[in-house]
């Protein structure tokens, strides 16, 4: 089976920094086109604007949570590029939570960012990869590969919003999954963790502490540059992952395999 991607069409949410930057790069310089969509477009102009004049490579930036902005950014994909083949789901949020405040609102507003944009646009996408397959028998449709965190399996107090939506969102993509199989779409989920994305880079922004906390409970002894991610995306979204769909693959440099007591999740 081929690890290739070159040829698909990929559209990349959270592209505009951090992980989901690294992963749509990483695409990109794969030979697929890509769709850069984030929500902050002076960022996506400065990241990608000059690249965007290629012809493998465009940019959108709308709030994700709104349902015509889905409807946009995939009006937006076929315009450019005919077709998408390839969705991942790297739009995050982290938010701080008071688990004890009754009016704490970050479990909410997380549910919606984390769980269900990822939710809509992958229906919406699907959609599209199933108009697409029909009157082709065998192969592949579409792969959809949702961004997680090992924080839907490690318990922290503070992280009690971003934990609860990525265990939501877990779930979501067995769901999927299993609902998409008859289509011939796959959907994944990669979970991580000690990775420097683009939330963890402003968190050690302010607890410097953190790097040697996080450092010291991850049995590889570092914190992950994002493009360590990109491979295991590229690996889900190629035909030689064919027979591969509902699974959570952890890339965490060992930190789940430790006592959830002397390991908490940042």
């Amino acid at each position: 089976m081929s690890f290739s991607v070159e040829g698909k069409t990929a559209i990349v949410t959270g592209a505009a920094n951090g992980v989901g930057l690294s992963i749509a790069r990483h695409l990109a310089q794969k030979g697929a086109n890509v769709m850069f969509a984030d929500m902050d477009e002076a960022r996506l102009a400065k990241e990608v604007g000059a690249a965007s004049e290629e012809d493998t490579i465009r940019y959108f930036a709308g709030d994700l949570r709104e349902r015509l902005t889905l409807a946009n950014l995939l009006s937006a994909t076929l315009d450019a590029f005919d077709r998408v083949d390839i969705l991942v789901n790297g739009s995050r949020q982290l938010l701080p939570s008071d688990p004890l405040d009754g009016d704490d609102t970050s479990v909410d507003k997380l549910l919606e960012q984390n769980l269900m944009t990822a939710l809509r646009l992958t229906q919406v996408v699907s959609k599209r990869m199933i108009k697409q397959a029909e009157g082709h028998d065998g192969g592949h449709a579409g792969a959809i590969v949702n961004l997680s965190s090992i924080a839907a399996r490690r318990t922290h107090p503070d992280l009690l919003a971003y934990s609860v939506s990525c265990a939501a969102l877990d779930q979501m993509t067995r769901s999927m999954a299993v609902a998409l199989a008859p289509h011939r779409i796959r959907v994944n989920a990669v979970a991580f963790g000690s990775v420097m994305s683009a939330s963890l880079k402003s968190t050690l922004k302010d607890h410097s502490e953190y790097r040697a906390d996080i450092e010291d409970h991850t049995p590889m002894g570092r914190i992950a540059a994002p493009g360590e991610l990109s491979e295991t995306v590229q690996y889900l979204c190629s035909d030689a992952a064919s027979f591969m769909t509902g699974q959570i693959m952890t890339v965490d440099g060992g930190r789940t395999l430790l006592d959830p007591v002397t390991a908490p999740a940042h």
